[in-house]
């Protein structure tokens, strides 16, 4: 019955289509073309190969599992240069990935293969061979070593032989942090190099060769990438967005010109095989995809029918208000029915709503919206308000508990973290730990809560003279207790007279020392001036100081103890201090001027001698002192602590080095501190009973002791135990030598579980730290150590330790004293070797007087263990990273070390590393694992109870959790129902661990278009359960999404059926609307410099009834952003107008910038490569010195800052600089400072020659201006043209370049050469921190007034602002010689000439008649800019801080670029231009046009005009531009142009310029900013 229906539906369907195609007007419809949207972005290089970036890949996993797969490919039988396909070339590194990785694993690296994410690395490389001459090589694998480029194998054998005549200093290569250096490499012998393409022959055989004298110890292997051309398409990149908005039509804003494809143009070509389940393919109920599958005959009349469909229901439906109410409810709603469907079919429809909203509102309206689906709905809305702060419709996205931007999804970050997260949950299930736990364990917020800065010391310690209580002194009785107080509103910077011991400030100085002078000179302004703060002072004894010192030191002290004895006042001992050092001469104190001043306060019979004598009865306190310094981590004088926080300050000119330094840096302290303490009374746990240093010294930032090794932890320092152990028989006489084959990780894996431990004698205790000691115990430091370990092991509980012996195979000494420990750990029971062995080590000096005490029963042993030497040299070696004879502590694999020649690891250094590791993660573990035994099986997996941690099991998971970077994690509130609005979505894969995301979306949102899609591939390559909680706003009072979205992602590479590589991922819109206006816009990750490089149609106004076909347009990744933040040290604020470079080794000057006051922030383009930067030559590197860096890639001992743009990622760098020494009150920017002209902004070249001299620098006016859109566009052109026609002046044209088209690019080289102007492009990307816009319209005008500061160049005095819309009647020097009466620019007031628009003044009544008080309302279409002014006054980082403050209102600022100056105005003050320098038809009477210096085609509110037609309307001269300006074009497409060759010659080198971004001097050059 079934077929014959069937059939029945088959011969109407088939009769229906030959109907149709019969039809005339569908004859007519078969010639048009499938209309739609497409776009991709691509990188600036060529495909790189996949064998190179699977390798990188792996490298970000481990560098053993980058040598693994390294050794994996080089063993292949086919090299992969041999293969025909690159699915071929694919499987074959995919299978050698295979073997190393687990799949989930493999999942995540055919992802990232996908997306390229190392392609930029394996560029960096390749970009990094290319400047060290590796094109110019005959070969392209090659040896770069003993400063010569070896291609011959032979010849590379016959220096390696002899490498040992070579010195390595004298042939020193330049290296990287990030290069990869082969794990037995010695980095202080002689550098090789090998550059070349991993599967190549020639490669491996080099590789064989040199590795084999790496593992000798004799050179330091490098391997670097050297990329053949090959001619293949650029690379296809992924993981942005790209939205078509619908676009206001109230003012006609497109061009009337008509443009043409190319012939070169793409077309669409049909596939062979349709997607059936592609949206596009499913219309009215017919799914035609599976129908022309099944019938490919009638693929041609199936396709007209499916397009007749189409276009009667691709037009957007008018809804009426009522209509949009519950349009977010309802659509939920429908995402929550998909979900009983089954699989992740909810996800897909939540994707197809949110992409296509606007086409899905008429089916939307008549979903039903059940009752208990809106209520639990709302009541999770309420739970979420309560516990999170999450409003209805705000998206949240949690992934192992960690918080991620939902509204913006970074989604190259998520995918990093997804990789920290998925290897460590692979290793913990390997284990056999449950998934439930092991989601417990990941969810843990395991890591560092402070940096080392943040720790501080414990001081209610009696060394502490304390010279002030203020809860107790006379002196401040008066003032309130409360710590209420501390809520109380005061001045920024101002300290509360509070009667509590808050703030204290305790000096460590030494006593003989004239820099102690500063602190104390502070310490008594703070005292003599009754400041809240609570001075302390300690003298600290000399460092290392020689015995005249250390005498005067205990000269001082006695003099101190006398003067506070004698005058019973410490504060009078203080001042005596204080004098002595400020009048000390500048080599130090000496005894004489000790007496002079001790004169002032002894009796007249005290005989001072005897007081300052050594055996003083006031020479008391020294121990006290002494005890309290070992306890600071440093012996360099005076220190001060900020409530025990010490003023680290490693800077050529520290804060400890002038009064005034010191002081900024206590309040910036007192401030961060007294944030703290508010914070804590506000929550209730401060109360008025509680003691106030008590309460500050319990915080778990205050330590017992400081030590940098312990307190400064990186997730780096953890030793990788994940590997896979071999046999244990490694570890036997006579198969130690395989252990070289290792891999560290393996080794580590391999060697755990046969380690002997000593343990402590008595009841066995469950062992919560494991600690290795590495070390020779021939040498001193490593006996003490050990000893250390052992005495600690013994009065803890929980520890175990093991000793790993270190030795130089090479040495001949005896190592009687390791095979000793070895043998009695291995021989004897564990308590009793613990108490020979402690024995041994307290007989300091046995060693070298060959008495020590062996045991006889060990002395046979000894001789047997000579093997074990040799194979813990290589575990020290392969998994400790450590070379011959160094001394280290692993501490729960934690490796504290190499520790340096003579520096001590003390008995409470141990205690101290126990306190904080348990702080990082132990007492969170130990939480979870108790937890574990003790909760409800309703609460806990039936699998959760049948795992307990073994010792080894416990060190593991250690190791696994704190390796990871640290994150903050947020818990699921408790209460939330998940019964109608949740759609939870079990993991696909039940034998892999899975990762925990929560998504709280609102489907008809921009967060839901993001995200969606993004969801629906990570189900695909991570194994994860997802709970997806919809969040939609109760009630609409307008349409919620007006965009259509798609995001461009791809789970795995695709291949074509020959075996190509397919062309990659692009962003493809169909079924679009034909009527509406729509502008195409990126969402790129905000590092990503993006330009569009083709497209004839106008990508603002894309209207799809005037289009033929595909609207087709291509962009590019013009540069990589690098971001960072400057610091002055000295002052704690932003160094504003600092001036940075970004160059190579060949150019240091490369690209530039400022550095705003917001944030101290600065942005610099750039792209894979070696970059170092550096302070701009001139005043900036005259006054500022950069004195610290983080987040770059600089080896230790480099001058240079060096940046490697190795990522597609985000990269933020911090730099601290300083004023110099002789510079503290020089100021960078001046009012008149000529001597700043010079330097890279004045090498730019123009289009047409070099540099501007001073002379036409001044002559020239530079008129700034934006366009967006081809009518803008060609608005721009005529306005250029009326500003050259009433000049005589030189005119320069600034553009912003983020927005120009590419026909606009095209013509602008060809307009310069005819009319003779200079032009530059100039960029900047909209910073992260700041409130973006999302409307295109907003955001340009976001960039007419936001950023003026950093735009242009410092020679560049005065820039005139003129909208792409005006023609300028008048000659614009005016403009540039006009008086600005001190105002950092000029705007024209609104005209009010024309009575009858005065109910559209809006300025005129409400706020805005309030706020300017009798002011002129200015508009933005046209200003002069006093640029040094400008930039003195910091006007650009006022006028970003107020629009930050007043964007967080989207309701605020509805005229972007007028409102916020015109709201600053009295901040920021406006001069009045004349009235005459704008004219607009709207606001000005037709008297005054006569007068006019300028016309503007505003928008009338009134008429709203088109704006084309008021132009010709309006302006007489118009047309006549318009003609002159396109019969150029006209004349440049079809090559008449009269300077053809020259100006090809200028546009070559434009392009050359775009594309390498250099700066130099020579001529013809077009520089972008």
């Amino acid at each position: 019955m079934k077929a014959t229906g069937g059939i029945v539906f088959l011969i109407i369907l088939a009769h229906v289509l030959f109907t149709f195609a019969t039809n005339s007007d569908s004859l007519k419809r078969e010639e048009r073309k499938s209309k739609g949207v497409t776009t991709f972005v691509s990188a600036k290089w060529e495909v790189t190969p996949i064998v190179l970036e699977l390798a990188e890949y792996l490298s970000g996993e481990s560098t053993d599992l980058f040598w693994s797969y390294f050794d994996g490919i080089n063993s292949l039988k086919t090299n992969l240069n041999t293969l025909e396909t690159d699915k071929q070339v694919y499987d074959a590194c995919i299978g050698v990935a295979s073997s190393l990785l687990a799949p989930a694993q493999l999942r995540m690296a055919k992802f990232a293969l996908s997306m390229h994410l190392t392609s930029p690395t394996v560029r960096m490389f390749d970009q990094i061979a290319t400047h060290n001459g590796a094109k110019d090589v005959s070969c392209d694998t090659f040896v770069s070593i003993a400063s010569r480029k070896i291609c011959d194998n032979d010849a590379l054998r016959d220096i390696l032989k002899s490498s040992a005549k070579y010195d390595p200093e004298d042939h020193k290569l330049e290296t990287y942090l990030l290069d990869h250096s082969y794990p037995s490499s010695d980095n202080k012998s002689l550098t090789a190099i090998l550059y070349g393409e991993l599967g190549m022959a020639d490669f491996a055989a080099k590789h064989k060769i040199l590795s084999g004298y790496a593992d000798l110890g004799l050179i330091n292997y490098i391997v670097r990438w050297n990329v053949k051309p090959r001619g293949k398409p650029k690379v296809r990149l992924s993981g942005y967005g790209v939205e078509l908005q619908l676009k206001s039509t109230e003012y006609k804003s497109q061009d009337d010109t008509t443009p043409k494809e190319s012939e070169s143009g793409e077309s669409s070509v049909p596939s062979a095989e349709e997607d059936e389940n592609d949206p596009q393919n499913q219309i009215d109920g017919f799914n035609f995809g599976r129908l022309k599958n099944l019938f490919p005959a009638l693929r041609t009349p199936l396709e007209r029918f499916r397009r007749h469909l189409s276009e009667t229901s691709e037009e957007l439906a008018p809804l009426k208000v009522w209509q949009m109410q519950a349009l977010s409810m309802q659509a939920a709603a429908a995402v929550i029915d998909a979900h009983d469907a089954g699989g992740d079919e909810a996800l897909k429809v939540l994707t197809s709503i949110a992409q296509n909203f606007p086409m899905q509102t008429k089916s939307l309206i008549h979903v039903n919206v059940p009752r208990s689906f809106r209520d639990e709905v709302l009541y999770n809305q309420d739970i979420w308000a309560s516990s999170l702060g999450l409003r209805a419709a705000e998206p949240l996205l949690l992934v192992s508990g960690a918080q991620y931007d939902a509204e913006e999804v970074d989604v190259l970050a998520l995918l990093n973290a997804l990789r920290d997260d998925i290897g460590p949950m692979n290793t913990l299930h390997a284990l056999g730990l449950s998934k439930n736990f092991i989601n417990k364990l990941m969810a843990l917020d395991v890591g560092e809560t402070y940096t080392w800065e943040e720790y501080g010391l414990d001081i209610r310690d009696t060394a502490i003279t304390w010279l002030n209580d203020l809860e107790s002194d006379e002196r401040y009785r008066r003032w309130p207790s409360s710590f209420m107080e501390l809520l109380r509103p005061t001045y920024p910077g101002m300290l509360r007279n509070f009667r509590r011991n808050i703030y204290n400030y305790v000096i460590v100085v030494d006593p003989t020392c004239p820099s102690s002078a500063p602190p104390l000179k502070l310490g008594e302004t703070l005292l003599k001036h009754a400041t809240p703060v609570r001075v302390g002072l300690v003298l600290a004894p000399p460092a290392r100081a020689a015995a005249r010192r250390a005498a005067l030191a205990l000269a001082v002290r006695a003099a101190f103890n006398y003067v506070a004895q004698e005058k019973n006042s410490n504060k009078e001992a203080f001042y005596f201090l204080t004098q002595l050092l400020q009048t000390a001469p500048e080599d130090g104190v000496d005894i004489d001027h000790i007496k002079e001043h001790l004169k002032k306060y002894a009796s007249f019979s005290a005989n001072l001698d005897d007081i300052i004598s050594e055996d003083s009865e006031y020479n008391f306190g020294n121990q006290l002192a002494e005890e309290f310094v070992s306890k600071l981590g440093t012996d360099k004088y005076p220190q001060v602590l900020i409530n025990g926080v010490p003023l680290w300050d490693d800077s050529a000119t520290p804060v400890t080095s002038s009064v005034e330094l010191l002081e900024e840096a206590l309040v910036t302290a007192l401030s961060r501190h007294t944030g703290r303490l508010q914070r804590s009374v506000f929550r209730g746990e401060l109360a008025d009973t509680d003691d106030a240093v008590d309460y500050l010294m319990k915080q778990p930032h205050i330590m017992p002791r400081l030590n940098r090794r312990v307190l400064s932890s990186d997730p780096s320092q953890y030793l990788d135990l994940s590997g896979v152990p071999s046999s244990t028989e490694l570890f036997t006489e006579d198969k130690i030598h395989r252990l070289l084959h290792l891999t560290g990780r393996d080794a580590l894996a391999t060697a755990l579980p046969i380690l002997k431990y000593f343990s402590k004698p008595g009841k066995q205790e469950k062992i919560t730290q494991t600690i290795w000691v590495i070390g020779d115990l021939n040498e001193k430091d490593t006996r003490e150590l050990l000893r250390n370990a052992l005495t600690f092991m013994r009065e803890t509980g929980g520890a175990r330790v093991a000793f790993i012996p270190n030795v130089d195979g090479t040495s001949s000494e005896d190592q009687s004293l390791n095979k000793v420990v070895l043998a009695a750990v291995t021989a004897l029971d564990s308590a009793a070797a613990t108490k020979y062995v402690v024995r041994l080590l307290e007989d300091e000096g046995c060693q070298e007087r060959q008495d020590c005490e062996i045991l006889p029963e060990l002395v046979p042993l000894l001789h047997k263990y000579e093997w074990v030497l040799k194979g813990s040299r290589v575990l020290s070696a392969r998994g400790a990273r450590l070379r011959a004879g160094a001394r280290a502590l692993v501490h729960n694999a934690r490796l504290v070390g190499p520790l340096a020649r003579g520096e001590r690891f003390s008995l409470d250094d141990f205690v101290l590393l126990e306190r904080y590791s348990n702080q990082v993660y132990g007492d969170k573990l130990s939480e979870v694992l108790n937890k574990k035994n003790t909760v409800s099986k309703n609460d806990v997996d039936e699998d959760d109870d049948a795992v307990e941690l073994s010792t080894e099991k416990y060190l593991q998971v250690v190791a696994v959790l704190s390796a990871r970077s640290p994150r903050a994690r947020t818990a699921l509130p408790a209460g939330l129902r998940a019964e109608h609005s949740v759609v939870d979505l079990a993991p696909l894969y039940d034998d892999e661990a899975a990762v925990e995301i929560v998504a709280v979306v609102d489907p008809a949102s921009t967060a839901a278009q993001r995200l969606a899609p993004l969801l629906l591939v990570l189900r695909r390559v991570v194994n994860c359960r997802l709970r997806l909680f919809l969040n939609p706003q109760d009630k609409n009072s307008d349409m919620p999404l007006k965009s259509f979205y798609r995001y461009v992602l791809e789970p795995e590479l695709q291949f074509s059926s020959s075996g190509a590589l397919g062309a990659g991922a692009a962003a493809r819109f169909s079924r679009l609307p034909h009527a509406p206006l729509l502008s195409l816009e990126l969402r790129t990750p905000p590092n990503w410099l993006v330009e569009c490089v083709k497209s004839v149609y106008d990508l603002d106004n894309i209207r799809l009834a005037d289009v033929d076909s595909v609207v087709h347009s291509e962009f590019e990744l013009e540069y990589l952003l690098l971001e960072g933040h400057a610091w002055d040290t000295n002052l704690g604020t932003p160094p504003r107008g600092l001036q940075l470079v970004l160059g190579t080794r060949d150019k240091p000057e490369t690209k530039d910038t400022i550095v705003m006051a917001n944030l101290g922030y600065f942005q610099l383009k750039a792209n894979p490569g070696a970059w170092t930067l550096r302070l701009r030559p001139g005043r900036s590197d005259e006054i500022y010195e950069i004195v610290g860096h983080e987040n770059t890639d600089t080896p230790a001992g480099s001058d240079d800052i060096q940046v490697l743009m190795s990522s597609l990622r985000s990269h933020v760098i911090k730099l601290r600089v300083s004023k110099k020494p002789d510079k503290q009150n020089l100021d960078l920017l001046v009012e008149n400072d000529e001597k700043n002209t010079g330097g890279i902004w004045n090498s730019i070249a123009s289009s047409f020659g070099g540099g501007e001299d001073q002379e036409t620098q001044d002559e020239t006016i530079n008129v700034f201006s934006v366009a967006s859109g081809h009518l803008y566009e060609r608005f721009l052109r005529i306005m250029m043209l009326s500003v050259l026609k009433h000049t005589k002046s030189p005119v320069k044209f600034w553009f912003l370049k983020n927005y120009l088209s590419p026909s606009l690019k095209d013509i602008l080289p060809y307009m310069a050469q005819e009319y003779g102007f200079q032009y530059e492009l100039v960029q900047y990307q909209w910073p992260r921190w700041l409130q973006r816009q999302r409307d295109r319209q907003r955001t340009i005008w976001g960039y007419k007034i936001l950023f003026l500061d950093v735009l242009f160049p410092l020679h560049v005095k005065k820039i005139i602002f003129v909208d792409a819309d005006q023609i300028v009647r008048a000659d614009l020097k005016e403009l540039v010689d006009l008086d600005l009466a001190g105002a950092p620019y000029g705007y024209t007031p609104f005209c009010d000439s024309r009575k009858e628009m005065e109910g559209f003044r809006f300025w005129k009544q409400g706020y805005w008649r309030n706020h300017l008080q009798g002011r002129s309302y200015h508009i933005s279409a046209l200003y002069v800019v006093d640029l040094k002014r400008f930039r003195r006054i910091a006007a650009g980082d006022r006028l970003r801080g107020q629009y930050q403050a007043l964007s967080q209102d989207p309701n605020s600022l509805s005229n972007l670029d007028q409102d916020l100056p015109n709201n600053m105005i009295h901040q920021v003050a406006i001069k009045s231009l004349p009235q005459e320098w704008l004219w607009c038809e709207t606001w000005c009477d037709d008297n005054s046009k006569q007068y006019a210096k300028t016309i503007d085609l505003c928008n009338n509110p009134m008429t709203k005009e088109a704006k084309l037609s008021a132009a010709m309307r309006i302006v007489p001269e118009w047309r006549h531009y318009d003609d002159e300006v396109r019969a150029l074009q006209a004349r440049v497409r079809r090559g008449l142009y009269q300077h053809a060759d020259g100006e090809q010659e200028i546009d070559a080198h434009h392009e050359e310029i775009t594309k390498t971004g250099t700066t130099s001097d020579d001529e013809h050059k077009h520089t972008e900013l």
